[in-house]
């Protein structure tokens, strides 16, 4: 695997300071923790970084011919998918930040009436909603969610790296697993993030057992 120049200059990094924490690692290349996670989620997935829980990242000493690369490339959504939380979209603001902040995640992910996916709201959709003057007891989620067809999916069968492509190239925290109904409808099944697949892939590398179901 052909790594970037700032890809580069991470590993350095973290094999001279290791473990270091990824806003360490900004310091050292003058850039942000939030610039670097995409970087980050590579090294880690591939095998190069290891990480740990208010620990840091690590070195692992390993080389790209050491690294099961075939292995990731055919690992599925459906084999580390979590669970989604979802509001309903006459839900209020007030409650949709509520649900985030008791369930721990950075998405939700808004259905109508019928169970479909209708929308996704952001931490930044709701911080936006709360810096004004509205009521937000009253105000429904769905003014301020982003509306289908603009919302990125991913499906069961798909596999983990494009999922992962997805949410980098996207620049969004969270992809909802969907299943497709009639009339391009979509139920969500299930939700897979950055911090989800980079816990994942670690432990695929590392010879573990997958962590499913958890709250990333």
């Amino acid at each position: 695997m052909e790594l970037t120049e700032r890809q580069e200059k991470i590993l350095e990094i973290v094999k001279e300071e290791g473990p270091i924490t990824g806003e360490q690692i900004g310091e050292h290349l003058s850039l942000t923790r939030a610039t670097l996670r995409p970087d980050l989620a590579i090294l880690t997935m591939v095998g190069f970084l290891g990480a740990r829980p208010r620990v840091g990242y690590y070195y692992t000493g390993k080389t790209g011919a050491e690294i099961p690369l075939q292995e990731i490339k055919e690992l599925k959504v459906k084999e580390y998918q979590s669970i989604p939380v979802v509001v309903g979209e006459a839900d209020s603001v007030y409650d949709a930040i509520s649900a985030m902040f008791l369930e721990d995640v950075g998405t939700l992910f808004v259905v109508d009436q019928s169970s479909q996916l209708a929308g996704v709201l952001s931490r930044k959709d709701l911080l936006r909603a709360s810096i004004g003057k509205q009521d937000l007891e009253t105000m429904p989620v769905s003014i301020i969610m982003t509306r289908m067809p603009n919302i990125t999916v991913c499906r069961k069968e798909d596999f983990l790296l494009e999922a992962a492509s997805l949410l980098i190239e996207r620049q969004i925290d969270a992809l909802p697993v969907v299943s497709e109904k009639d009339n391009h409808q979509y139920e969500v099944v299930g939700r897979v993030t950055k911090t989800t697949m980079t816990k994942a892939l670690v432990h695929l590398v590392n010879s573990e057992r997958p962590l499913g179901g958890n709250r990333s």
